[in-house]
């Protein structure tokens, strides 16, 4: 099988987010899995990499000489005292060095909001608070990853998850960060552009522009389905959906990125599918509709 690329000019190439297919195998096979139909680059995430082990990940990506395109995830930075501020510090610098061990390009960051809201518990409502806490949790973390070459790169997600999960919603929000804490666009801090949570915005074109190459450093495809039947595990195989992916895919191309179009599909419909039949089935919609 020949290699798998979207973009004409060859530049961009076909990752797997491993949670697309995390019901079905564990990583080590996963990782087999593409390697055996040519798909060059995964993105793992940190709890199937420790169920595998870290350094047998690193040895099997290394044996198949297979890329990463981020690692998931950094992050969740709020916290109800500063104890568990310490304590998501503590996890983010061991995330980083993880992401560093594997060859990661960036490790991803999913901020954080309300702590305790996920479990139906908010330890408070002020979502200012908690937007403060994640500008001081990412500038105490850019040290140790500037230390040891990891850029950071932080995911701005719906707003549907602004109080569970990421209080960071817009890519301007994200890039405001990036301004204020890396002025001066060394690499070290950037943005991870998912279509699934930023399809909507009105100023995403200006945005990505903004963003240029030193800030764009992964790039996560998938699709909106209408009616969306659960907001975290109902997203769309790309083609399914009405995001327009090949005017976004344009938008990011013209912004100079120039790396991986990862699908990071969470989907109670794909998830219960083969997994073999997942991972064909975005090769060819990333040949037609990517």
């Amino acid at each position: 099988m020949s290699a798998v690329r979207s973009f004409e000019d060859g530049h961009q190439w076909l990752s797997i987010n491993t949670a697309t297919v995390r019901r079905q195998w564990p990583l080590d096979r996963i990782i087999d899995e593409c390697a055996r139909r040519e798909i060059r680059a995964i993105s793992p995430w940190r709890d199937q990499v420790a169920a595998v082990g870290l350094e047998a990940t690193a040895r099997q990506l290394r044996a198949h000489g297979m890329q990463l395109s981020g690692y998931c995830r950094g992050g969740f930075f709020p916290a109800a005292d500063a104890a568990g501020l310490r304590a998501a510090l503590d996890d983010n610098r061991r995330a980083i060095d993880e992401a560093r061990t594997l060859g990661a390009p960036c490790l991803v960051l999913v901020v954080g909001s309300l702590p305790g809201a996920l479990a139906g518990q908010p330890a408070y409502t002020s979502i200012a608070r908690a937007r403060g806490e994640v500008r001081d949790g990412i500038a105490a973390t850019l040290d140790h990853a500037r230390q040891v070459g990891m850029p950071l790169a932080i995911e701005p997600l719906h707003p549907m998850q602004a109080a569970e999960r990421a209080c960071v919603n817009t890519l301007a929000q994200a890039l405001d960060l990036c301004d204020e804490l890396d002025p001066q666009r060394s690499g070290a801090l950037g943005v991870a552009l998912d279509a699934y949570h930023v399809w909507w915005d009105p100023q995403l074109q200006a945005q990505i522009a903004r963003a240029g190459a030193e800030r764009l450093l992964a790039y996560h495809v998938c699709d909106w389905l209408t009616p969306t039947r659960d907001l975290l595990n109902d997203r769309g195989m790309m083609g399914d959906g009405v995001i327009e992916l090949r005017q976004l895919r344009g938008w990011v191309e013209a912004a100079g990125y120039r790396g991986f179009a990862e699908v990071e599909i969470f989907s109670e419909h794909w998830w219960q599918r083969p997994g073999e039949d997942v991972l064909d089935t975005c090769i060819a919609r990333h040949r037609s509709v990517v």
